[in-house]
């Protein structure tokens, strides 16, 4: 079943966040995932408003979106996180295309 990671995102400093978009897409890829969304902005239809930017990303299972987030090669791009953005991040099931839920 698919697995997806949901990041809002808000950049506090652009090289910084270049560096870490480069190191991140590099493991993302090295783990099996693709982006989705990258950087899109949302349509606000509820809730409270946000200026964060929105990031999708699909990989084949959890366990695999698991071992990309504790992987030696995220853990590279990790080191500029602090520095270049602020983020909320989530991990979500999919649904298997089996499934009738």
């Amino acid at each position: 079943m698919p697995a997806y990671v949901i990041s809002e995102v808000e950049i506090l400093d652009e090289a910084a966040a270049k560096n870490y978009m480069k190191l991140a897409e590099s493991s993302i890829t090295d783990y099996a995932g693709r982006y989705l969304v990258r950087g899109a902005n949302a349509e606000l239809l509820e809730g409270e408003p946000t200026k964060r930017k929105v990031v999708i990303v699909e990989f084949p299972s959890m366990d695999q979106a698991h071992e990309w987030y504790e992987s030696p090669a995220y853990a590279k791009a990790l080191k500029f996180r602090d520095q270049a953005l602020n983020r909320r991040l989530l991990f979500v099931d999919g649904v298997s295309p089996f499934s009738s839920q």
